[in-house]
């Protein structure tokens, strides 16, 4: 019979690489739902298009930051008998659905911008030149805050980029403002409403492939799976590797297992526990990977296996 072993590290008390940052998300959310409001004032008072999708596009923002919030709370339960994995992927389904919401205002901020060509309006650039700055300086504030955890979760990757959409979107508002005061020339509303669609589409399509990935439970994107192959069949009495796979939880928690076929002499010699020393210790200083099960399994193990499989 083969042997297996699990070997994997504690993620303290936060549990998923999101948790930590819940309090930056909480204010981030706090400010978030400030600009909205302060923007669809400011688009009501000035009658700007711009202002308004960037208010639109801070409401699904507003909403992103929730289901991240209740998705970490989620994620951080504890495992139970029926889900060995707790609800780590509920981070990875609100990244999702971020993404799905971006999309979905992408796609409306670009048809109202078309709709204000048809029919153009006076638009009030003093005001959105005020009300651009009051949403550029809060959202800088949010990515500092999100700039640290963006790098460490998918979930609160989802968060910054939306505030970067959104602070760039801010920076469009201005700059079409300053236009329209300078030359009177309306077009510029619209013209930063597309500039907001265009920058929020090919980012959270980038999101939502990776996020697929762990959803598809691909191989993490630091893993090279020939690499790790190589790595195990360099060690001494490793005849083959087989059942090789590597995926991907949530952010910060790949997992690893393989059957590890080893000769009957150097598993006799040194023992189980001393190749899967040397198998844990191989992996954990070549790739990040957190938590390696292995089964080892003495030469024709694998031939007797798919006998009782068939």
């Amino acid at each position: 019979m083969g042997a297996g072993h699990d070997h994997g590290h504690t993620h303290g008390a936060g549990g998923t690489a999101a948790a930590a940052h819940r309090g930056t998300l909480r204010v981030a959310l706090a400010i978030t739902l400030a600009v909205m409001v302060v923007e669809i004032i400011g688009g009501v008072l000035a009658d700007s298009l711009a202002l308004v999708a960037d208010a639109a596009h801070m409401a699904t923002d507003a909403l992103g930051l929730g289901m991240a919030l209740l998705a970490i709370h989620f994620a951080n339960r504890p495992p139970s008998r029926n889900r060995t994995f707790g609800y780590a992927r509920a981070e990875i389904l609100a990244a999702f659905a971020n993404c799905l919401l971006l999309l979905g205002v992408g796609g409306y901020v670009l048809y109202e911008a078309v709709q204000r060509f048809l029919s153009p309006a006076g638009t009030h650039g003093g005001l959105m030149i005020v009300f651009g700055l009051i949403g550029l300086v809060a959202n800088s504030v949010s990515l500092t805050l999100l700039m640290r955890g963006q790098k460490e979760s998918l979930n609160v990757r989802g968060a910054f980029l939306e505030v970067a959409a959104d602070a760039l979107g801010s920076l469009a508002v201005m700059i079409s403002a300053a236009v329209i005061l300078l030359t009177g020339w309306q077009a510029a509303d619209p013209i930063a409403s597309l500039a907001i669609g265009l920058l929020i589409v090919p980012r959270t399509v980038k999101l939502l492939r990776e996020t697929l990935d762990v959803l598809l439970e691909a191989a993490p994107k630091n893993v090279d799976m020939a690499d790790v192959r190589a790595h195990i069949l360099a060690l001494d009495g490793v005849e083959d590797v087989h059942d090789l796979h590597a995926w991907t939880i949530t952010s910060g928690l790949p997992v690893l297992s393989a059957h590890v076929v080893v000769s009957s002499e150097v598993l006799s010699a040194i023992g189980h526990e001393k190749l899967l020393h040397e198998l844990q210790g191989c992996l954990g200083h070549h790739f990040d990977v957190e938590h390696c099960t292995f089964q080892l399994e003495p030469s024709g193990h694998a031939e007797h296996e798919a006998r009782l499989c068939h």
